[in-house]
């Protein structure tokens, strides 16, 4: 018989309740010193010896030893060769998955401003903003203890749908192991090239550039804690969209749904990494013993129940709350990466909620559905930057340049607006610049 799993309880009308909830969302920093010190030297190597740096660490880390960096690239005929090889099920799969996020972003496209746009003033001065796609971006993809074949099609497919002209993969290969399904899908989402490097080396290559690797405008995809602490570095230098932490999942029921349902949503996060989050909000205790019951029936039958158990032990939490109200008001505290409302009425209350980086409404919208296939962007934003920032979307590969075009008989009114501004910033080269196009 099992040892039962003992997932914590807490009430929202415990004494405290608020700051108990917020200390059990922060994550360990007993390592990060220590991280940020050993990325800070990878990252000075990379960037002073370029590709014998690369060959160093990727020797060091992942066990590969090769003469150069060139032959940690897969060319395009083996990338067609991978998705050519895949088994019926898988490509057919792979297909889906990849039309559906990228009709999403099509539309994406069109519907967030993604495009030029200009107008003309009564006095011929035209202004607008122009909209180009970035040039070069480099994507990540975890490869250390499972391989994504999902996250190469989630950050692929919308920099191609922006219009990036290059997209640069790299994916570390222990040991030289490569995944066919995350070589497909590097084919199937138009990778333009791919490296089997991975970590803080990887990150820096792309920030810095090498002889082999180019350098690129924007990395995005995550990645380890090493990973992470490389983005922030070498923000600045490039572009990246988030630094990414554990994997989180947040729960609301009413009491309504299948409890066995809820036990393996939660288990859909928890097996992603013992520091990934689960949690439930729900004002029936019965069913909160009934989702209990069910961890403790489910878990022994999943192949990754020791990562399960300790994320569940050490970091989930079920709560008991007044009502779906107060469930909503506490789901915008936690602005929880993934938010899955199961009840009788879920559109009510996803209504009711501000931050969450993706919400999954309704008892058969599981929240693995999103990560493959839904269409959506999996690359949603952890540890409660939701609260202002957004899921990885074709917006994260565009720039904005405005647009300035005045008239003649425009510059006599803007000038003398301007002129007088700057002189009351004491900038007379600005209000004289202003002035001598005045008639």
């Amino acid at each position: 018989m099992p040892t039962a799993i003992h997932v914590k309880r807490l009430n929202s009308s415990d004494p405290g309740f608020t700051e108990i909830l917020l200390s059990s969302l922060s994550l360990p920093m007993a390592d990060d010193e220590a991280i940020d010190a050993a990325v800070v030297q990878i990252l000075a190597q990379v960037q002073a010896h370029g590709d014998a740096a690369v060959l160093d660490y990727t020797k060091q880390f992942d066990r590969l030893s090769v003469a150069s960096v060139t032959e940690l690239e897969i060319s395009q005929q083996a990338l067609q060769q991978a998705y050519e090889g895949l088994a019926a099920d898988q490509k057919t799969a792979l297909d889906v998955a990849a039309q559906r996020v990228r009709a999403y972003h099509e539309q994406q496209k069109i519907e967030t401003g993604c495009h030029s746009w200009e107008y003309t003033e009564p006095d011929g001065t035209r202004l607008g903003q122009k909209v180009t796609a970035l040039d070069r971006v480099g994507i990540y993809v975890p490869g250390g203890k499972a391989a994504y074949p999902s996250s190469v099609l989630m950050n692929a497919i919308p920099a191609k749908v922006a219009g990036v002209s290059e997209v640069i993969m790299v994916v570390p290969t222990p040991d030289g192991t490569r995944n066919p399904l995350v070589l497909a899908a590097a084919w199937l989402a138009g990778v333009d090239r791919v490296f089997t490097i991975g970590g803080a080396q990887a990150v820096g290559a792309l920030a810095y550039g090498t002889k082999t690797i180019p350098a690129v405008d924007k990395i995005v995809g995550p990645g380890n804690a090493y990973v992470a602490a490389a983005k922030r570095r070498v923000f600045g230098t490039v572009g990246i969209d988030m630094i990414a932490g554990p994997s989180e999942i947040l729960v609301l029921c009413d009491g309504s749904s299948n409890p066995d349902w809820i036990a393996m949503d939660l288990f859909s996060q928890a097996e992603h990494d013992e520091l990934a989050q689960s949690i439930l909000l729900c004002p029936d205790a019965s069913f909160i013993e009934r989702v209990q019951a069910s961890i403790n029936q489910l878990l022994p039958e999943m192949p990754r129940k020791k990562v399960i158990e300790t994320s569940l032990t050490n970091r989930a939490l079920l709560i008991e709350v007044k009502d779906m109200a107060e469930a909503c008001d506490i789901a915008n505290q936690i602005a929880a990466e993934h938010l899955e409302i199961c009840t009788t009425d879920p559109r009510q209350w996803a209504e009711q909620i501000r931050h969450a980086g993706a919400i999954f409404i309704g008892n058969y919208t599981s929240e693995s559905l999103g990560d493959y296939c839904a269409g959506p962007n999996h690359v949603l934003p952890t540890a409660r930057t939701a609260r202002f920032s957004s899921p990885l979307g074709v917006y994260d590969f565009i720039k904005r340049s405005s647009m300035i075009e005045v008239s003649e008989a425009g510059a006599q009114t803007l000038g003398a607006v301007a002129s007088t501004l700057a002189h009351g910033e004491g900038l007379q080269a600005h209000a004289r610049a202003a002035e001598m196009r005045l008639k």
